[in-house]
């Protein structure tokens, strides 16, 4: 049986590459890697940081599914030759081995035309005051924390803080490999359930915070923009800070006229800057208004188009009267919702992957 096992494994490791594409992968190393050597490479250090991490994060996913070949085929070979007194450290390093592929064949599922793209993440507080906003913050800090864990980097773009704690809005970046396929899944209205840290007589509320979720997109796939469409203004930073920040009108805001959308951005130190973010924003913003328009029209969405509205929330979260994240897509609950406001967050990730290819 473990000879099966072996074979049906190694087959399946194979399969898996040949969906990854993992060839083309290692043929875009090469020509990131002659790009890197050129003697001019480092004279625009934002351009070069970027090829660099581009061309490590495609390595590290070459080598750790090469890695699980080699493993496959070396147990493949020593179980041809073993006694049977070596039968239960090959089983053991099957198992293993199994394990990890299994953890692997996550990737299998972030196909989407923009799954490994950097993401940008928007989160708005709903009505509610105060509650509203701490449940802002309180998602803010989850989804940093699985950014962290991930080993992506986030940089906060704009924050609108409130009047008491927490924020009316927020908005940040995250650089990594298929960082917008697994933070896809927590696009939408988040609701919580709790006995308020607000309410002198501890009563339980119920708040709401969005949470949307663009692609970064590329050069050649960026949606071209009139200018006669936009509406430009420039304004002082209300942010944390720094030399010059607050003292100048660097934070720029930006109307798309025609479908009413605006976005912000404050947090860099120059007008230039924060220009450059805030058009990539209402970029990605239009990306999804078209892809929803899609959908809509197509009736992709599990037959019936729902808009991301207060009563169509996606996830739940109670800590009050008892202990439950659920989503209400995929139906995937846990029974430890401070570990999911914790950032761990990949289980409901994956359920969520396998729920919109079922």
């Amino acid at each position: 049986m473990s000879a099966e096992k072996i074979e049906k494994l190694r087959s399946a490791i194979a399969a898996a590459t040949q969906l990854l594409k993992l060839e083309d992968l290692e043929q875009k190393m090469s020509q990131l890697s002659e790009e890197m050597n050129r003697s001019d490479f480092w004279n625009h250090r934002e351009t070069a940081q970027a090829v660099t991490e581009d061309y490590q994060d495609i390595k590290s996913e070459v080598e750790k599914w090469r890695r699980l070949q080699q493993k496959a085929a070396a147990l493949a070979d020593l179980q041809s030759s073993a006694d049977a007194s070596l039968q239960g450290e090959i089983d053991a390093e099957t198992e293993q081995l199994q394990t990890a592929f299994t953890q692997y064949e996550l990737f299998l599922l972030l196909n989407g035309a923009h799954d490994q793209n950097n993401a940008i993440v928007s989160l708005h507080a709903g009505s509610g005051g105060t509650e509203a906003q701490d449940w802002t913050a309180m998602l803010l800090r989850m989804l940093l924390r699985f950014c962290e864990n991930q080993g992506w980097k986030t940089r906060i773009v704009d924050e609108s803080a409130g009047a008491e704690a927490g924020y009316k809005s927020v908005t940040f970046e995250v650089k990594g490999r298929y960082a917008f396929g697994y933070l896809k899944s927590e696009h939408g209205v988040h609701r919580l359930v709790r006995i308020s840290p607000f309410d002198a007589e501890k009563m339980r509320h119920t708040s709401f915070a969005l949470v949307e979720v663009l692609p970064e997109l590329p050069a050649e796939a960026a949606i071209t923009l009139d200018p006669k469409d936009l509406r430009i203004d420039t304004f002082m930073s209300g942010g944390k800070g720094g030399q010059s920040v607050n003292t100048t009108y660097s934070a720029v805001r930006i109307v798309h006229i025609p479908t009413g959308i605006s976005v912000s951005c404050q947090n860099e130190r120059s007008q230039a800057q924060n220009k450059e973010t805030a058009l990539k924003i209402l970029q990605g913003k239009l990306h999804r208004l078209e892809q929803e328009r899609l959908a809509k029209e197509r009736q992709e969405l599990r037959g019936e188009y729902k808009s991301a509205e207060w009563g169509n929330q996606i996830r739940s979260y109670v800590l009050h009267p008892y202990h439950l994240v659920k989503d209400h897509r995929s139906d995937y609950e846990s029974t430890d919702p401070e570990s999911v406001l914790e950032g761990d967050l990949l289980a409901l990730s994956e359920a969520y992957l396998k729920w919109i290819k079922a």
